[in-house]
């Protein structure tokens, strides 16, 4: 597993989680506080953009790391139920 090359806005995350933003903003706050994922406005400027602003994520060496550890956990868990 890589760590992501470019920052991932919120929306994107919401569309392919497909999950709505009173869930996912939450869950995205809590993994910043954790120190999981960083987060960044977008630069430009809204009205040049003629949009809001974005919120960009990216995955830090410790989530990526976390997320590595709670991926092996839960695949030797399903591994263990599947033979048992």
């Amino acid at each position: 597993m890589s760590c992501p090359r470019d920052d991932v806005s919120g929306a994107d995350i919401g569309r392919v989680t497909n999950l709505l933003s009173g869930t996912l903003y939450p869950i995205l706050l809590r993994l910043e506080k954790a120190r999981w994922v960083e987060s960044s406005w977008e630069v430009e400027d809204p009205h040049e953009l003629g949009r809001p602003r974005r919120r960009f994520y990216r995955l830090t060496a410790l989530g990526m790391k976390n997320a590595q550890l709670a991926f092996l956990e839960v695949t030797s868990t399903i591994r263990g139920l599947a033979w048992a």
